[in-house]
Parts: structure tokens; sequence; C-alpha cells
């Protein structure tokens, strides 16, 4: 059961296409898995689209819409010829560390790229040019951890397969979990799991040999 969601304004955000690529791949996968923000979604969207609407109609007159008429009516009147088109089924799936995962749609277009390993640690940043912000996929390895750490910038973890635990609770496919500089977690995955992170800056490690576990910390970044 999904316990962790985007907020509104993060949801108002996205049907105004005004967030960056990087937090509307995030958005857009937490709606295809969760009918409650995918209901809500589709409200703000409807909004958007009303006000887009009488935006327009108010600067449209009616010479504008008689020609719009009859060009209308040219186009459905020429014969056009049935035209059959094959469309390849998408693969779905990636495979991380021996393990298949089924990708939200917003992800599936991110399937080949470059993995990163240290221990049970897997991570795939994606290719977007969003300045200091990453974007990535992470992997937890069977009986996985991240070592106790903290925030520098903020951190968005979508969870999409699998499920961890940490300090604040046990986490499910669809957790949007939006931390920042205050907040501190050690996520452990018994079963293994896979995420998808946005951060704008290193994890800072608070246990253990902290100039190695900062090492780590830039990997995962």
């Amino acid at each position: 059961m999904i316990k962790f969601h985007p907020s509104k304004a993060l949801l108002q955000a996205h049907a105004s296409g005004s967030l960056s690529p990087s937090m509307a791949i995030a958005v857009s996968a937490h709606c295809e898995m969760c009918p409650q923000c995918k209901k809500a979604l589709d409200e703000c969207a409807a909004a958007e689209g009303k006000a887009l609407i009488g935006a327009e109609e108010a600067e449209v007159t009616e010479a504008v819409n008689a020609e719009f008429g009859d060009m209308l009516s040219n186009i459905l009147s020429d014969s056009i010829d049935p035209i059959t088109v094959t469309r390849a089924t998408p693969d779905t799936h990636i495979d991380v560390a021996g393990e298949r995962y089924k990708l939200p749609t917003a992800l599936r277009r991110y399937k080949e790229i470059d993995w990163s390993t240290m221990g049970a640690i897997s991570r795939a940043r994606l290719p977007l040019d969003e300045g200091k912000t990453r974007a990535s996929l992470l992997h937890i390895g069977l009986n996985g951890s991240v070592p106790s750490h903290t925030h520098k910038g903020y951190e968005l973890t979508l969870l999409l397969s699998g499920s961890f635990t940490d300090e604040n609770g046990t986490y499910a496919p669809g957790d949007f979990i939006m931390l920042s500089g205050e907040d501190h977690h050690t996520p452990v995955s018994k079963d293994g799991c896979l995420c998808y992170t946005v951060s704008n800056a290193p994890l800072h490690f608070t246990s253990g040999v902290s100039k190695l576990l900062n090492t780590i910390g830039r990997v995962i970044y």
C-alpha cells in the first residue's frame, strides 16, 4: 500500500508542464503506480485545460472559426486510403544484478544506461542535463543497505519495485519519499529493491569510516 505521495503543488506543477525533467519523470511514474494521485493529476490537468481554453476563446473571432470550419470540411471530403501501422512492442523490463524489474512508462527510454556497482549498491545515472541535480536508477541488492546518512540538499526516492526499511518505517512500490538536509536515515533492503532517485547534492554519511563512506556517497549521487 502506497503511503507517501507527491504534494498537491507538485501535481499542479506537473499538470502545467513546469517541472524539471527529472522531477516530471518521478511524478509521472508515481501516478502510473498510484490511482489516487493519477485521479488528482487528471483533475489538475482538466483545470489547466479549462483555463487555457478560456483564454484562447477570448481571442478567437467568428471569422477564424468560419475559416477553420471550411478547412475541416475540405479535409473530411478528401478521399484517404487507409494505412496499416505496425508497432513494435517495447521491452518494459530492465535487468540489474541478476534481477528483472518492470519499469514505469516514463523510465523505459532509459533502459540502455551504464551501471556503476559498489558492494550491494548499483547506480545508473540518467542522461539529463540539469546542473547539480542528478537523476538515477538505484538498486540495492539482497540484504543490502546504504549506511546512515543525511542530505546536503534534497533527495527524492521513488520506490519502483521491492521494499526497504529505515528509521521511519517500511516502504512499498510507489512510495514517493522526499527528504531534506534535516533528515537522516539508513535504508536496508532484505529482498532487494529498485528505486528512482533525484538529488541535488551528495549524501553525507554519519557513521563508520567517513572518508570511505562519503566516497560511496559521491558514487550514489
